[in-house]
């Protein structure tokens, strides 16, 4: 948890930078080689992995001793500390606004009736760890003011060791403007003077360069502000981070904040990126979610052993991105035994193929190698090729090694079924009652031919799907595609919504005989315009991303959660109805050529600080530029004629001063079709 402030991301191109840097240090470790923790201590030496209740609770009632115990259970019944999750972790708000008579740190009553040691004690007897919260401050982050731990380093760091804490993470609020590093390292003093073994976490969100110098004063440093539970802040996060990778080893990792998984602000797509993105960084694997509450693929998501395996390897290099163009990145993370990890990352939002080989991501020329699709938890084989048909946000992940025995998997496939787009990077919408083109593609990457391809697309089972060209062969050879073609139908009345559409080979290889494959599309029902005026607000939109919570309706943007926003207000004039957004912020709509003009009156909300621009794009084209706004200025009329688009997209960014307070208001928002 950190103060709530924000800084711009760094530019992409310090990424690549970073991975040039780390290809002349940490990857010239031999394989198998065993580095130890710069403190001395053989603690970290993988990236921590287990649970902290920030990003799921705060400060709620629902953060108690139950909570804590409900965790641990679910550590040991679902798996998850066998899959590596090791800490439950205390966040702010688990003690009293005042220490007591002597000066120690007092457990809310309320919260912990049995105190923090029986807390502590019941996650150690599930053969679990167990970690508590603190500041380098004279209060914590909380406006209520709980204790900080300035000036009571050594007494702080007993009282934790007497309870039985295995992990510290010390925040940075209301420092005194007490220099980080001396703050820090008088904390791990004060730990290693207790004698237990405590990971230490600093979490002063990457202000003063921590990994600089936080080897040996910390195993691992936050390298950003507070993660939230939205695609904006993972990405941007995400970014930040990977330019630190020549920092991070064994004992000494860079923290881009803990795991969103599960909190219901993204896409299963977006969360398996997370993790994906969070595994090739070499980064603590901390769940945010009340895995109380969760849906099953949630635990999916998190007990993915394959992906974990990524990240916890014990060479401990951060993963670097080695192509970045046009959004469409290839990560790489060499491991202890030889392979390497690759992760394939589409930060557009639309599907997009994305391809790298064995050369490029520096594996030594073979005549085979093994590859392991880490979500699919297949095996197959390449003579070099990796390629995937990547969804918008989404991230594809292999494991890839030279194999002398390479010919005893079957042939790596890729495939997909892909509908025909009205204009670059639009949603593969399925209007009710209009048929829509959609192609599926075989390709084979192996080093041998595949017989007997048969290809199937199928969706919900009242929608007509129907072949337009052959939908089999009797041969698929080694480095060739097979093609067929289909005309999909929702038929009328079907419900605005997201739908499976999945396609489906069958092929004969002669060592393993039939097998299958399925890869998973989808097909965007929209909401058809109604004649007249209407606002904007009252209809529903494709798809929208925010760059803090949840766009919101006839509500100005609070951040968070849902609703927790007050009035569009601009000028001191509220407005019933519109959009509350906060930059980078898209919300698209379906038109479908029949509409004509939206209307709005565009600025940043009262009270707030931001520099914005709004935008409306028109299938892809921008139609509509306000310029930059600010508090200052006065709310801006916006008529943008929109006659023909089949789609409209309203995009609110930041002016060029960086993210904060950029609360953008579209008021009095109307479409006319």
């Amino acid at each position: 948890m950190s103060a709530k402030r924000r800084t711009p991301a760094r530019r992409w191109g310090q990424v690549l930078a970073a991975s040039l840097l780390l290809g002349t240090t940490a990857v010239l470790a031999p394989p198998g080689t065993a580095t130890a923790s710069p403190l001395g201590d053989g603690l970290a030496l993988t990236p921590p992995m287990g649970f902290n209740n920030w990003n799921s609770t705060h400060c709620e009632a629902d953060f108690d001793d139950a909570l804590i115990r409900g965790i641990a259970d679910i550590f040991v019944s679902r798996g998850l500390k066998d899959a590596g999750y090791t800490y439950v972790n205390l966040d702010d708000c688990w003690a009293l606004p005042h220490r007591a008579p002597n000066g120690d740190l007092v457990p809310d009553p309320v919260r912990f009736p049995h105190g923090i040691k029986a807390v502590a004690d019941y996650v150690h007897a599930k053969g679990l760890k167990f970690g508590i919260y603190s500041s380098a401050g004279t209060k914590t982050c909380n406006p209520a003011g709980f204790p900080g731990a300035l000036g009571h380093e050594q007494q702080d760091a007993n009282l934790f060791a007497s309870w039985g804490v295995d992990y510290l993470k010390y925040d940075n609020c209301n420092n005194q403007g007490v220099g980080a590093i001396e703050r820090y390292t008088k904390m791990r003093d004060a730990l290693r003077a207790t004698g237990r073994p405590i990971v230490f976490a600093i979490c002063e969100w990457g202000t003063n360069d921590p990994w600089q110098w936080g080897k040996g004063v910390g195993h691992l440093w936050r390298t950003t502000i507070d993660i939230n539970d939205s695609w904006a802040s993972v990405f941007s996060i995400m970014k930040q981070n990977t330019a630190h990778a020549a920092h991070a080893g064994p004992g000494h990792w860079n923290d881009p904040d803990m795991l969103e998984v599960g909190n219901g602000g993204m896409t299963a797509t977006e969360y398996r990126s997370h993790f994906s993105l969070w595994s090739m960084m070499a980064a603590p694997l901390l769940i945010g979610a009340d895995l109380r509450k969760v849906s099953p693929e949630t635990f999916e998501i998190l007990g993915n052993r394959d992906v974990i395996a990524i990240d916890q390897d014990p060479l401990g290099v951060q993963g670097v991105p080695i192509r970045s163009e046009n959004g469409l990145t290839v990560f790489v993370k060499p491991l202890a035994d030889g392979d390497k990890a690759v992760a394939l990352f589409n930060e557009n939002e639309t599907p997009a193929r994305i391809e790298t080989t064995a050369a490029e991501i520096g594996l030594p020329q073979a005549s085979g190698y093994r590859l392991r699709d880490l979500w699919a938890h297949t095996d197959g084989h390449t003579t070099g090729r990796i390629s995937a048909l990547v969804p918008g946000h989404g991230t594809a992940v292999y494991r890839i090694g030279a194999d002398r025995h390479w010919f005893q998997q079957p042939p790596a496939l890729d495939g997909a079924a892909e509908v025909e787009l009205s204009y670059a990077q639009a949603l593969p919408v399925v209007a009710p009652g209009t048929p829509a083109a959609y192609t599926t593609t075989l390709a084979n990457l192996g080093g041998a031919p595949v017989h007997g391809v048969r290809a199937h697309l199928t969706g919900p089972p009242d929608w007509s799907i129907r072949a337009t060209s052959k939908p089999g062969t009797p041969l698929l050879p080694e480095s060739e595609e097979f093609r067929t073609t289909w005309q999909v139908s929702a038929p009328p009345g079907t419900p605005p919504g997201r739908y499976p559409v999945t396609a489906t080979f069958t092929y004969l290889t002669p060592k393993h005989g039939t097998l299958t494959t399925t890869y998973q599309s989808e097909a965007v029902v929209p909401e058809l315009p109604v004649l007249g005026t209407r606002y904007l607000s009252d209809v529903l939109w494709l798809r929208s991303s925010n760059g803090w919570g949840p766009v919101e309706k006839d509500r100005a943007n609070g951040q968070r959660i849902a609703g927790d926003g007050g009035p569009l207000t601009l000028r001191g004039v509220t407005y019933a109805k519109g959009l509350g957004t906060h930059a980078p912020a898209s919300v698209e709509y379906f038109t479908g050529g029949s509409c004509s003009q939206v209307r709005a009156v565009v600025g940043v909300d009262d009270g707030r600080t931001g520099a914005v621009t709004f935008e409306v794009w028109a299938d892809g084209e921008r139609i509509h530029d306000s310029g930059v706004l600010t508090q200052a200025d006065p709310p801006a009329p916006l008529n943008a004629d929109i006659s023909g688009a089949k789609a409209v997209r309203l995009v609110v960014t930041d002016g060029g001063n960086g993210t904060a307070g950029d609360h953008a208001d579209w008021a009095d928002l109307t479409i006319t079709c």
